[in-house]
């Protein structure tokens, strides 16, 4: 099966400055084949409408308005609109370079799925600490490096801020939920289980600029900590050794500290190597010794943040009577 009709959908929210951006990077687009944009303003209170507007003699844009319910929710409802065949859904502080849909469909019409996801990267322009973060979130040597390892294609799991789905697809497993964030592995999962396949197309990558500071860096990463342990009571089986790491790396930072009292020197002097690795890694990859040395801050923090959202919520969801959404009410959408 050959894509014929692409669809980005595009939730946003209070963001029209961010959205001018990516539209432009649409419009740069190389792919010589018309697409359909489709933007889903989540009840802004402050619309894109206008700039939307100053884009339509570039591009194919269907605008819907609906009431705030998520960004789940609303990628649900520009896609049950959308004309296309095949959706892209896309954050709206993503930009995409000239190549990506080209990439997409040259990748889909080789080896067709009914889901795809694409990295991310930092583009030139981003802050130190953008730049820091997009390292976190992607190395190898962090929590984020998993999405970018192209040895675990046939069980990649998609990001919503740069996936691929089929109309069929979408159709078949009934679209995001109502969690957030975690809405996109709930998807890839259920996905998985109607016997679809996924992959990464490494050449399909976003510069996606996270638009966070270190304090909603840190609130960001431990929602996702605490979103995963719910995701492996949903869906048993599917829970991974691995997803304990970030809170075996703090309890065993504490306990290195710990034992520098006896002089017991030697998980300090392994912690210190790995955080000198972060740093010559980092230096190498974004050649910035500002950005190498604020990468240590990032990872740290996204080690604390998802190892103790991991705990708390790995504790009460196993020893309490509650449900889920009743434990953690600022983590679903109505």
């Amino acid at each position: 099966m050959i894509t014929k009709d692409i669809s980005f959908i595009i939730p946003v929210y209070n963001r029209p400055n961010e959205i001018a951006e990516l539209l432009e990077s649409l419009s740069l687009q190389k792919y010589g084949k018309p697409f359909e944009v489709v933007i889903v303003e989540d009840g802004s209170s402050i619309p894109a409408k206008e700039i939307v507007d100053s884009f339509r003699n570039k591009l194919n844009i269907t605008y819907l308005e609906k009431e705030n319910s998520g960004p789940g929710d609303s990628r649900n409802y520009g896609m049950e609109r959308a004309r296309g065949n095949y959706f892209i859904v896309l954050d709206s502080d993503c930009i995409l370079p000239s190549h990506y849909l080209t990439s997409v469909v040259d990748s889909l019409d080789q080896d067709f799925v009914h889901c795809f996801g694409g990295p991310d990267a930092a583009h030139e322009s981003f802050s130190n600490v953008q730049k820091a973060i997009n390292y976190a979130m992607t190395s190898i040597f962090s929590t984020g490096g998993i999405r970018g390892q192209k040895s675990s294609v046939d069980k990649f799991q998609p990001r919503s801020f740069n996936m691929g789905i089929s109309k069929k697809a979408f159709e078949d497993v009934g679209g995001f939920g109502n969690i957030h964030p975690g809405e996109d592995p709930d998807l890839t999962i259920r996905i998985w289980n109607k016997g679809y396949k996924t992959k990464l197309i490494p050449e399909a990558f976003v510069y996606h600029k996270r638009r966070i500071d270190w304090n909603k860096f840190y609130s960001q990463v431990n929602k996702f900590g605490m979103v995963r342990p719910i995701l492996n009571k949903w869906h048993p089986g599917t829970a991974k050794i691995t997803y304990w790491f970030p809170t075996l790396f703090c309890l065993g930072f504490i306990v290195s500290i710990l034992l520098l009292v006896f002089n017991i020197t030697v998980p300090m002097v392994l912690y210190a190597f790995y955080f000198i690795v972060i740093f010559i890694d980092s230096w190498v990859k974004n050649n910035s010794l500002v950005v190498a040395a604020l990468s240590i801050i990032a990872v740290s923090i996204q080690f604390i943040g998802y190892g103790l959202g991991f705990l708390k919520s790995t504790f009460w969801i196993n020893f309490s009577n509650k449900k889920p959404m009743e434990l953690f009410p600022k983590l679903f959408f109505n």
